[in-house]
């Protein structure tokens, strides 16, 4: 089996590619991953470390260029694979086209994606999505969506209905579990006091996850919850980056917010929150860090993008895009539950991931798919 994807950097497609492939049953799948263009980390050597070969095409970005299909289409020649998935717009264009340059290769698609405004998708995105909305009806056999937002929105734009099917990410639950000892040592290590009640979030810095949003309901709460401290994470999401230094200076609350960068130890970090949070505006299909909060055992404040709300269910709370008042007003809510409150919520939280987006379960549904399709070995 092929897997065709645009990079291998940080990002949900990436990171459910790798759970995929570290729990695919390596007795029935070969695998090799080829890389549209060349950004190999984080994803690349933890790829490789399981012993799958990872492979880049060498294109750049921007407008696909059809030389990379014939590109991968001579790859595909000297080694054919059964099944080919491929996993992003531009992967599914280019690698839909090498598929038919090398004869029928079952194909398989993969959508991530639900917002398609102007304004908030950039136009070669859009450009991309519609081309491959005319083309859904001739390459794919099937398309995976990974939301029942994104199934909903390529329908609008004239994706093929009847080869469309939902496999939402999922979770391993052994990796993010709940950790009573991690809160000691977080609390330490970022100098929160003892009794604090801590909001956190993970995710890169980019318009999409509106960190503006959360800051500005950081203000909003501190008014009547000063007791609140913020944990944010992720790739630039650091004191040297000069938008967020100074969102979070405007707000008066340099002293209440941790900013931490890159983490590797994002399980522990979420073990350690009283809330979680998606601050996000747009763009989200299935936001992978609600379910890992929620496997965590962390009750989450959700904006209602992609998928969000209904990952969370009851289990959280789930306010409007862009509104900074319902969003502390969510926190508020949660804050008064108290521990014990939060402690059943997140407890209800984690059964809705272990029955609803347990790993095993999802490459399950990945694995049933490939096999239906995998044309016959020669």
């Amino acid at each position: 089996m092929v897997c065709l994807i645009n990079a291998l950097g940080t990002g949900g497609a990436e990171s459910m590619l790798y759970r995929l492939l570290a729990n695919l049953d390596r007795a029935q799948f070969r695998v090799r991953v080829i890389s549209l263009i060349d950004i190999m980390e984080p994803f690349g050597p933890k790829i490789r470390a399981l012993g799958i070969p990872v492979d880049t095409l060498g294109m750049r970005r921007g407008i696909p260029n059809p030389f990379y299909a014939w590109r991968l289409a001579r790859w595909l020649r000297e080694d054919p694979p059964d099944v080919m998935q491929t996993w992003q717009y531009h992967s599914d264009l280019i690698g839909g086209l090498a598929s038919r340059m090398v004869g029928r290769i079952p194909l398989v698609w993969g959508i991530r994606h639900s917002d398609h405004r102007p304004g908030v998708s950039k136009r070669l995105t859009l450009l991309t999505m519609n081309l491959c909305a005319k083309l859904s009806h001739w390459l794919p056999d099937r398309i995976i969506c990974c939301s029942e937002a994104s199934r909903r929105l390529h329908l609008e734009v004239g994706y093929a209905p009847e080869k469309m099917v939902v496999i939402p990410n999922g979770y391993d639950l052994e990796a993010y579990r709940p950790d009573p000892a991690a809160r000691g040592g977080v609390f330490k290590e970022l100098d929160i006091p003892e009794g604090a009640c801590v909001i956190g979030m993970a995710g890169r810095f980019d318009p999409q996850k509106d960190y503006r949003n959360f800051i500005q309901a950081a203000a909003a709460l501190h008014r009547s919850r000063p007791d609140a401290y913020y944990v944010l994470c992720g790739p630039d999401v650091t004191w040297g980056n000069g938008q967020l230094k100074t969102c979070i200076a405007e707000a008066g609350l340099q002293d209440r917010f941790r900013l931490l960068g890159r983490r590797s130890d994002i399980p522990r970090l979420f073990a350690a929150l009283d809330i979680a949070a998606l601050s996000s505006s747009y763009g989200e299909g299935f936001p992978n860090v609600v379910g890992e909060a929620m496997s965590c055992g962390v009750p989450c404040a959700v904006t209602d993008v992609g998928d969000a709300a209904l990952i969370v269910g009851e289990t959280g709370r789930v306010v409007p895009p862009r509104n900074p008042a319902a969003l502390a007003e969510a926190w508020r809510q949660l804050m008064d539950l108290g521990p014990e409150g939060r402690a059943r919520l997140g407890i209800a939280a984690r059964q809705r991931i272990t029955d609803h987006y347990d790993l095993p379960q999802i490459v399950h549904r990945f694995q049933s798919l490939f096999l239906e399709l995998a044309r016959p070995t020669a």
